[in-house]
């Protein structure tokens, strides 16, 4: 399955684009005046080959597991949240379930991986095994452990487009994840572990300092450039995931926004697969957390919301998923030159004059 997909992927309709970038200089503004909200509308239209489009029916897939590496001491929080906490998303209590439920989102919440036999109502057993093993010790998973989380993903992206899902946002659940994601950045941008680990939901001075040293054996043990090595040796299942739907929505043609940190890296690992990948990312918010910075640039995007977030769980997608509507309203609603009888010929030449273009 993950060879197809991989393959299968295509780059975004350029005459599509060409045709809404078109359409949105002969809105009756100043050419380039809505910035974001512009080029999202060209993003957007080359996923869908339509200029005009509506993303009403829309989800956030949470990946939920277990990392092995806990027990050395490098979170904040007990495992046992893990559990908790993805039980509160199906109550309808954690951050983004409140977000979700506010802007009409529906939660898709998968344990791919929680430490636990408990069959949870409302969410999508997927589990591999109860968590990782301890990436300080060994190889996080097996390579066949690694695909066959990443084609658990792949299946969601499946599942949702059958379901008439029209947008997608990626989040996750796991306490130690920003061990598991920091390992991973590091390995895939050659970056030095002090520039890139932060204290995740707040550690302590010491544990910080333990959580680095963690890392930086962890990844020493890893000789390969390997995407798919790199999560077996140091990821997680979740990570593993979020690659999964990453890849499975720019299979499937389904614009999908990314969180913060531990999404970002996900999806950074996604692109490394399959470079196509990146066309199809909407970066939500800039995370608080120091790694993430160096994710978006190694990936070439710039969050569109900048709200000192740090939570995680896919919180800033339904945030996100209101400026993607902001930028539709725009394409579907806005009069033209035309409409207003205004004759807009002279915007040729201040296009000629300052090279005008949106970038893509």
């Amino acid at each position: 399955m993950l060879e197809k997909i991989v393959q299968g992927i295509e780059p975004l309709d350029d005459y599509s684009m060409k045709k809404a970038k078109e359409y949105i200089d002969s809105l009756a503004k100043p050419l380039g005046s809505l910035g974001t909200l512009e080029t999202l509308g060209i993003q957007l239209s080359g996923i869908t080959k339509k200029i005009k489009n509506s993303f009403k029916k829309r989800c956030v897939i949470i990946m939920c597991s277990d990392n092995g590496v806990v027990e050395e001491g490098i979170a904040s929080a007990p495992q046992y949240v893990t559990l908790a906490q993805t039980k509160h998303f199906i109550k309808g209590g954690t951050g983004v379930a409140a977000l979700a439920k506010e802007n009409n989102t529906e939660l898709i919440v998968v344990d791919i991986g929680i430490n636990s036999d408990e069959k949870i109502e409302g969410v999508i057993d997927k589990k591999i095994r109860k968590g990782t093993n301890n990436l300080y010790k060994e190889d996080s998973m097996t390579y066949e452990e690694a695909i066959k989380s990443i084609e658990i993903g792949i299946e969601m992206a499946k599942k949702v487009k059958e379901d008439g899902f029209e947008i997608v946002g990626v989040g996750e659940m796991g306490i130690g994840n920003t061990t598991t994601s920091s390992a991973v950045l590091s390995l895939l941008i050659d970056k030095d572990i002090d520039l890139l680990v932060g204290k995740g939901s707040g550690l302590t001075d010491k544990a910080f300092i333990k959580k680095k040293q963690v890392i930086k054996k962890a990844v020493e043990r890893v000789n390969s450039n390997n995407p798919i090595e790199i999560l077996k040796s140091v990821g997680g299942f979740d990570i593993g995931g979020m690659v999964g739907v990453f890849l499975g929505c720019a299979y499937y043609k389904i614009p999908v926004v990314v969180d913060g940190f531990i999404s970002a890296v996900s999806a950074l690992l996604a692109c490394k697969i399959n470079p196509l990948v990146k066309e199809y990312l909407i970066p939500s918010h800039k995370s608080y957390e120091i790694g993430y910075k160096l994710a978006m640039e190694s990936l070439g995007l710039e969050p569109i919301l900048n709200l000192n977030m740090r939570l995680g769980e896919g919180s800033g997608c339904p945030i996100a998923f209101s400026i993607i509507d902001f930028s539709m309203a725009i394409i579907n609603n806005m009069g033209t030159f035309e409409d207003a009888e205004i004759d807009n010929s002279y915007l040729e030449e201040i296009r000629l004059e300052k090279n005008y273009k949106v970038e893509v």
